[in-house]
């Protein structure tokens, strides 16, 4: 059939409406293509023209949105506090028609969200991409913390019908976009476009990281040097040297006060002091000590104000009432030894601290960091306290660091700076050959756990999840009846190497500690399988012989009813402690590494062998494919690794014989 020219023509002129979808489908892909070339020009000037990071990426997200025709975008920043990691928002609900002032959320008004609650912190804690296409049938408390904030309200939430979430970089930010505007949820073209731009959004919100962390360094440092130089001119007096050290880095701390308790160092009293309790005229003292049973007396406080007018008040022999110990922190800090980090002090309810105004200024309490000053010898001499970060927010983990830091330089600077000097005089072919031989252990995996997984399910230990993992676990355990665990005459002479690895993995079972802190059951099999191997094949000192110091420590904990006097924290610590108490002895005492001029003599110097298994098992924890401790917080993790310190450090005998 012949169609001319003129027939066409007639025909467009006839049916306008399929002219008009012919050619807009015709143009379409040019016109997206010009959309987007002005949309990139236009990132790229805002990223040039503003160093504000909160004003490129709110412009960022309000493009996205229109792009993947969202109802509203939000960005959540990641941090830590006492540990903890959590999410707290930055920019909230950008709309069509926002305002950067609008979207910002101030520190006093911001939205914390730890990992394990909600769509965001899901995606943070999992570091993976999601798109859902219901959101009420995943994560109903996350439509109704929205709600709280007003962005939704109640009736509204059959309207929450999709939500998609990425994570920018490595812990830095969440950015969440919610509801679909021109369609039920969003498609893989969404989530391609919504990655196309958002790179420009992570590369902002890196550049503010890393410029965060680098004048978080530059802090550290100018801290370190200027206290540094003042502990030196001052050696005689411990209080003037913290006055200097603590006057002298004031500009670098970053709050708008701090003060300095000095605890009583007395630990036995004088006759005359106890002669008025001794004849009933003063109650004996009932209150809090400290770990190592001294009283808990502040006999001075110290009070460096810098925010207007600068100020130093000393405060000798300073009342229970005083506004710096009323609270009762100092006092739990100093009994504890924890570092407290508190984020609204009006509204927490452990510490008493005031409401209102503390003098004619009219500064109050806003948030808290507080910390204990340890000497060389472990004691608590005194607690510092931080108030009131400059821009508002709350203190982080970065500031722990530096407190943390600044406190534990002057007492662990020589150790390091020897061990340093240590290190480099070491033959480090001859230092690392063990390391080597052990390295290739720690990938390994018994054939035993893993062909179960093969033959059953069909994939790698890897592929499966916990509760596929806790089935045949439990098939290929032996349970604690067979080999007589929880009795004090365990015997291993019936029991194969393997076979007392599958009685260590059990212990942990037993004890519960798998199931408290989310242990990944892979992690624990390979864990204590690669402990196994570091032992050598020697006399003694085997594997047998480290497994049988954890079954003692497990049964007096369980059998012996100890557990009740430690937290499960402790028992995972001490039980793990004693699984790699002797890991890779060479069947030689410590005399023997030293005349024989042994590496590690250098390095460790004292308990040689003792400091050598504890940082094997360190090092194992430091994997992560092995690191049983993975899913601890850092205080929790922290906790584990100085208590196996103390206890790997406590096997050596020359230690009872001083």
């Amino acid at each position: 059939m012949n169609i001319s020219e003129d027939d066409v023509e007639k025909f467009l002129d006839g049916n306008p409406a399929f002219a008009k979808q012919y050619f807009e489908k015709k143009l379409k892909t040019e016109s997206q293509d010009n959309n987007e070339s002005e949309i990139l020009f236009e990132l790229i000037q805002d990223m040039q023209e503003s160093i504000n990071m909160e004003k490129v990426v709110f412009k960022t997200l309000r493009r996205i949105r229109s792009l993947i025709h969202a109802d509203r975008c939000s960005l959540f920043m990641y941090r830590q506090r006492n540990g903890t990691p959590e999410l707290a928002t930055r920019l909230f609900n950008i709309q069509e028609g926002s305002t950067l002032e609008e979207c910002l959320v101030s520190p006093d008004c911001e939205i914390v969200y730890p990992l394990d609650i909600g769509i965001v912190g899901h995606v943070a804690q999992t570091k993976k991409t999601m798109n859902i296409k219901d959101v009420r049938e995943v994560c109903l408390p996350f439509i109704y913390y929205l709600g709280r904030r007003g962005a939704h309200r109640g009736q509204e939430a059959a309207a929450h019908h999709s939500a998609w979430s990425k994570l920018l970089w490595y812990l830095v930010a969440v950015i969440v976009a919610i509801n679909k505007l021109n369609g039920p949820y969003f498609t893989s073209s969404d989530e391609t476009l919504f990655l196309k731009y958002l790179n420009f959004a992570s590369l902002n919100l890196k550049i503010y990281h890393l410029s965060y962390l680098h004048n978080c360094e530059t802090r550290r440092g100018q801290v370190l040097l200027w206290s540094a130089n003042k502990v030196f001119e001052e050696l005689t007096d411990i209080e003037r040297q913290f006055h200097k050290a603590f006057y002298t880095v004031r500009a670098y701390l970053n709050c708008d006060r701090y003060s300095v308790g000095l605890l009583d160092m007395t630990k036995q009293k004088e006759f005359f002091d106890l002669w008025p309790v001794l004849l009933g005229e003063v109650p004996p003292y009932s209150g809090p000590r400290t770990p190592d049973g001294r009283e808990i007396v502040f006999y001075k406080v110290i009070d460096y104000i810098l925010h207007g007018k600068e100020d130093i008040k000393v405060i000798p022999n300073p009342t229970p009432d005083h506004w710096a110990l009323v609270t009762g922190l100092p006092a739990y800090v100093a009994e504890s030894g924890f570092i407290c980090n508190i984020m609204n002090a009006a509204a927490d309810e452990m510490f008493n601290f005031q409401e209102g105004p503390l003098d004619e200024s009219g500064w109050t309490i806003k948030n808290v960091l507080s910390m204990p000053i340890v000497n060389k010898r472990e004691e608590i001499v005194g607690v510092v306290t931080f108030y009131n970060r400059k821009d508002g927010k709350p203190f982080d983990e970065q500031d722990e660091t530096l407190m943390e830091v600044y406190f534990l330089s002057g007492r662990n600077s020589y150790r390091k700076k020897h061990n340093m000097h240590m290190r480099a005089a070491l033959d480090f072919p001859k230092a690392a050959q063990c390391k080597v031989q052990w390295g290739s252990v720690v990938s390994l995996t018994h054939p035993c756990f893993l062909q179960p997984t093969r033959e059953k399910l069909g994939k790698e230990p890897s592929e499966c999840d916990e509760e596929e993992l806790a089935s045949i676990l439990k098939e290929e355990l032996p349970g604690p009846t067979k080999f007589e665990i929880y009795e004090f005459r365990f015997s291993d002479f019936d029991c194969t190497e393997l076979e007392l690895v599958k009685c260590g993995i059990q212990m942990y079972y037993e004890l519960g500690v798998v199931k408290k802190f989310q242990i990944p059951q892979e992690v624990l099999v390979r864990f204590v399988y690669s402990v196994s191997k570091g032992y050598r094949k020697i006399t003694y000192h085997n594997w047998r012989h480290g497994f049988n110091v954890a079954q003692t420590m497990f049964t007096l904990l369980m059998t012996g009813k100890l557990k009740r006097y430690y937290t499960d924290l402790e028992a995972l610590a001490m039980v793990t402690a004693a699984l790699c108490h002797d890991i890779d002895h060479r069947g030689t005492n410590n005399l023997y590494q030293m005349k024989s001029q042994n590496p590690l003599a250098k390095l460790h110097g004292s308990s040689i062998l003792e400091r050598h298994h504890l940082e094997f098992g360190k090092f194992l924890l430091s994997e992560e494919s092995l690191n049983i401790c993975q899913n601890l917080n850092r205080r929790q993790h922290e906790h584990v690794i100085h208590l196996m310190e103390i206890a790997i450090i406590a096997t050596d005998l020359a230690l009872y014989f001083k």
